[in-house]
């Protein structure tokens, strides 16, 4: 059976094509002002998203000065503090912008843009993975951010649904009323401002994401894909059930699938159709049970040696030189 014919024998809400406060899934096709435009103030609980960096990509329309990309953001920043509610959560993952070598971290220019309307920094997560470009004439980039707003003081935080094991369990207090009693807490501890990819998450008490790359099971034609399990922690630690999530960079869904998988409404904008339909596609799957997805926590896989792109190269052991860069 075809994926088109094996979609339509299974129900999948209808994806509106447009703003619908009546709709569970939004997939809006063009410039993304548009739509928070037709949006009411207050109404989303989360928006998280990955705006576009500017660095040449093939979804770029061409590369601009970074004072001139800044700029074109404003209007829509502004158009997203309108449209969050009081008590939500701006999540604004970025890297860094590269001109003629010297990069420009992102998320510090970023910060003045989300302050000037009142938001609240709660965390700047560091998101750290393995794999990407190498450079050769600077270290290699290998870490993002995740600068998290909040709307007011009064926001909506789920600590227990995002809790790790605590890798002492057994501390106990050491003097005071609660002397010999369990420090901790026995649902385990809160996870830190530190997502690296390293064994076992779930037991190091850090956050394990790898980014998606060619042999990731969610990776798509999109350059710049992120992993559906870096926004399932935000829509578990800042959301509740039937809450509103916003993506308005939403490529090819990665944002609205991690609301979805955890009974959230979401909105996506894309200006790009290829994306849109990859994003409904992906949509599909996911209600059919066969989206290709990569589970919240899974450890990522360690080389046992005995793979050969693990071993040292035979040219390097009979030279003893290595190359200079990779």
């Amino acid at each position: 059976m075809s994926f088109d014919k094996m979609a339509k024998t299974l129900w999948t809400p209808e994806i509106a094509p447009s703003f619908d406060p009546n709709a569970s899934i939004i997939l809006a096709e063009g410039d993304c002002l548009e739509t928070l435009q037709a949006m009411p103030p207050d109404f989303v609980k989360l928006i998280i998203t990955s705006p576009p960096y500017n660095l040449g990509k093939a979804y770029e329309k061409s590369e601009a000065d970074l004072s001139t990309y800044l700029e074109a953001l404003a209007p829509i920043v502004e158009q997203l503090v309108r449209v969050l509610s009081s008590d939500g959560s701006l999540c604004w993952q970025v890297g860094n912008y590269v001109e003629d070598g010297e990069i420009f971290p992102l998320d510090i220019f970023y910060y003045p843009f989300f302050k000037k309307y009142g938001l609240k920094l709660r965390n700047r997560i560091i998101w750290h993975y393995e794999h990407g470009l190498h450079a050769s004439k600077r270290l290699s980039g290998r870490y993002e951010v995740l600068l998290w707003f909040t709307k007011s003081a009064d926001y909506t935080f789920n600590l227990d649904r995002i809790r790790v094991p605590s890798k002492y369990p057994g501390k106990l207090h050491y003097k005071g009323e609660k002397r010999g009693e369990p420090s901790g807490n026995p649902l385990g501890k809160n996870p830190s401002d530190f997502w690296r990819v390293v064994e076992e998450d779930w037991e190091s008490g850090v956050w394990e994401i790898p980014n998606v790359k060619s042999n990731h099971p969610e990776k798509t034609i999109h350059p710049c894909q992120y992993p559906i399990e870096l926004v399932e922690r935000c829509v578990l630690a800042l959301t509740n059930p039937n809450d509103w999530l916003l993506d308005p960079f939403s490529g090819v869904g990665s944002a609205i699938l991690a609301a979805l998988r955890h009974d959230r409404r979401a909105i996506g904008c894309e200006k790009e159709p290829d994306y849109l339909e990859l994003a409904r596609e992906r949509i599909h799957a996911f209600y059919a049970g066969n989206l290709r997805y990569r589970p919240l926590g899974k450890a990522v896989y360690q080389p046992t040696g005995r793979e050969k792109v693990s071993q040292v190269p035979a040219e390097w052991l009979v030279t003893g030189e290595k190359p200079e860069s990779e």
